[in-house]
C-alpha cells in the first residue's frame, strides 16, 4: 500500500513538472517580442543586479540613438537603453520605479521628445510596446490605470490572453528566449539601429512661446524629478537630434524653466548639429531617427559629456561587466551583416 501510495505521488509530481514546463515553454514562444520596447524591458530583468550606471530612458530615439556600445567601447559607461516607442512620461515614470528594484543607476538621462510630439492623455498607437515585457506587478497596474481607458483595458491585459494565439506568427527570435540563451540576452542592452540611409532638410526654427506641455506630462516630469532626487540619482534632461519643429521647441522652452527650477541639466542637441559632425545627407534613417552611423556620432558626444561625471566609472576589465563587452560584438555582428547584405 505505502509504494502504491509513493508511485501515485510521483506521477502526480511528475505530470505537475510537466505542466510547468510546458507553460514555461509556451510563455517563452508566445510572448510578444520587439526590439522597440517590449525586448528592452525583459532584456532589464537580465543584467546583473546593480551593474548599470548610466539608464537610457524615453522614446525611439533612445534606443535607436544612442549606441551602448560605443558608449562602452570609448567610454567603459556601463550603460542600458531602457525605453519604448513613442512613450509617454507617465509610462517612463512607472518604468523607472520598476527599474529601481533591479538596478542603482548614478545617473538617469531622460530624453523629452513625447512631451513636445503627443499631446493625448492617452496613446494607443504603439502602447504595446511599452507594456509587454514587464513583469507584472503593482507598478504595472498603477502603469495601465494612467495610461488605458478602462474600456479598452482588455484589449493589453492580462499579457497571455492578447498573444496566446500567436502561433501562425512565429518567428525565429520567438525560440531564443530560454534558459540557455541567457548569456545571450543579457548581452542586449537595448540598442537597436536603423540601417536606412534617408536625407534630410536642416531645420530652422525660433519660437519663444512656452506653453507645449500638457498638465499630463508635466506631472508626470515633476514625479521623475521628485523620485530620482529621493533615489539620489542624477536626473539629465535631453532631447536627441532630429527634424524638430518650433511647435516642439514651445514644450523644449518650458522644460527649461522646470529644469531650472529643480537644478537640472537639460540639453537640447538639436542646437548641437554642427558639434556632433551630423550629415543632413548621411546620417539620418528619417526625420525623427538618426541611422547607425548618426548614433555612432551623436553617442560619441553625449558619452564625452557622461565622462565628465564623477559618478560615472570607466568598467572596462572589470569582472562582472563582460556582457557589455559581448554587447559590442553583438552590434559588430549587425554592421558586418548589414555590409554584406545579410542582415534580416
Amino acid at each position: 500500500m505505502k509504494k502504491m501510495r509513493i508511485k501515485k505521488n510521483l506521477i502526480r509530481v511528475g505530470f505537475l513538472v510537466l505542466f510547468l514546463v510546458t507553460i514555461y515553454f509556451a510563455i517563452s514562444i508566445l510572448r510578444i517580442k520587439s526590439e522597440h520596447g517590449v525586448n528592452q524591458k525583459a532584456g532589464l530583468y537580465m543584467q546583473p543586479k546593480d551593474s548599470i550606471d548610466v539608464v537610457m530612458m524615453g522614446t525611439s530615439h533612445v534606443h535607436c540613438d544612442i549606441n551602448t556600445g560605443v558608449l562602452w567601447e570609448k567610454f567603459g559607461i556601463a550603460a542600458y537603453d531602457y525605453s519604448g516607442a513613442e512613450q509617454p512620461l507617465w509610462m517612463t515614470y512607472y518604468y523607472l520605479k520598476e527599474l529601481y528594484k533591479y538596478q542603482s543607476p548614478e545617473v538617469i538621462v531622460l530624453d523629452m521628445y513625447a512631451p513636445a510630439r503627443f499631446k493625448e492623455d492617452y496613446q494607443y498607437d504603439f502602447i504595446a510596446e511599452n507594456i509587454y515585457g514587464m513583469r507584472f506587478s503593482l507598478d504595472k497596474m498603477q502603469m495601465l490605470s494612467a495610461s488605458v481607458e478602462p474600456a479598452k483595458l482588455h484589449q493589453y491585459f492580462p499579457s497571455f490572453a492578447v498573444y496566446h494565439s500567436r502561433y501562425d506568427d512565429l518567428e525565429k527570435e520567438d525560440f531564443q528566449s530560454f534558459v540557455w540563451n541567457n548569456e545571450e540576452n543579457e548581452a542586449f542592452k537595448g540598442y537597436t539601429p536603423y540601417w536606412n540611409i534617408n536625407p534630410q532638410t536642416r531645420p530652422e526654427f525660433s519660437e519663444d512661446r512656452n506653453d507645449g506641455l500638457t498638465p499630463k506630462s508635466e506631472k508626470y516630469l515633476k514625479k521623475i524629478i521628485a523620485l530620482t532626487k529621493k533615489k539620489g540619482t542624477d536626473l539629465v534632461l535631453i532631447v536627441s537630434p532630429y527634424i524638430t519643429t518650433p511647435e516642439d521647441q514651445r514644450t523644449y522652452n518650458r522644460i527649461t524653466e522646470i529644469a531650472a527650477e529643480n537644478g537640472l541639466i537639460f540639453i537640447n542637441y538639436n542646437e548641437y548639429y554642427d558639434a556632433i559632425g551630423l550629415d543632413f545627407e548621411k546620417d539620418f534613417h528619417d526625420d525623427s531617427h538618426l541611422n547607425y552611423w548618426g548614433s555612432c556620432k551623436f553617442t560619441e558626444y553625449l558619452g564625452a559629456f557622461l565622462e565628465s561625471y564623477d559618478r560615472v566609472p570607466d568598467r572596462r576589465g572589470q569582472e562582472g561587466y563582460e556582457s557589455w563587452d559581448a554587447n559590442v560584438e553583438m552590434i559588430d555582428k549587425k554592421l558586418q551583416s548589414y555590409e554584406e547584405g545579410t542582415l534580416e
